[in-house]
């Protein structure tokens, strides 16, 4: 069964289908980060239609996410930007694949007007990882991931919001945490009727 992580450079996600027995696929602009064989380097876009069974997505959140907001009324330039982000998010959810996933921050009002609410938020603290970084999953065919090891609030730390800027601090906020990815790969293999 063949599976599309879409803008993943870090292939976490990518190996936990690979480890459950899936035909998984990274895609993205960038290189992948492990070297992997099984990374194709391209627009997304040009292999939509190469009979996935399932995609997860992570597109670009720099003009769809909350964070950003308040630059779309200091730089104008950014609404532009912003429709075509809600153009791409789009085009990934109404692609010819049966389950979907995209993955992406609290969307601003302006996208959610467009995108819709997710299906669900996520934090990585209910999957083992010892940080906070609220997500949504909007859920095609799928079922809402289940938590699979909370760790107390008072052991979890704020480390995606603290890091120090650098010219990889886009990249080290955008990576998929192991646990979310595991938890994404035990759930839904059994969906997809693979154990």
């Amino acid at each position: 069964m063949k599976v599309l992580i879409a803008c993943e450079f870090s292939g976490i996600v990518r190996q936990a289908f690979r480890n459950k027995g899936f035909d998984a696929w990274s895609c993205d602009l960038l290189p992948c980060e492990d070297n992997s064989p099984y990374h194709i380097q391209c627009d997304v876009r040009e292999i939509l239609n190469d009979n996935w069974i399932l995609m997860i997505a992570h597109p670009p959140c720099n003009y769809l996410c909350n964070s950003g907001v308040s630059w779309l009324h200091r730089r104008p330039e950014r609404w532009k930007k912003l429709e075509k982000a809600i153009k791409f998010f789009l085009e990934l959810w109404n692609a010819p694949i049966p389950h979907i996933c995209i993955e992406n921050p609290v969307p601003h009002k302006y996208a959610r007007q467009k995108i819709g609410r997710p299906t669900q938020y996520i934090q990585p603290y209910q999957f083992g990882e010892f940080v906070t970084k609220k997500t949504g999953l909007w859920l095609k065919n799928l079922p809402p991931l289940r938590p699979t090891k909370i760790i107390p609030k008072k052991q979890v730390i704020q480390k995606i919001i603290m890091e120090s800027p650098s010219k990889d601090r886009w990249k080290n906020r955008s990576r998929t945490f192991k646990g979310i990815a595991e938890a994404m790969a035990e759930q839904w293999a059994i969906l997809l009727g693979k154990q």
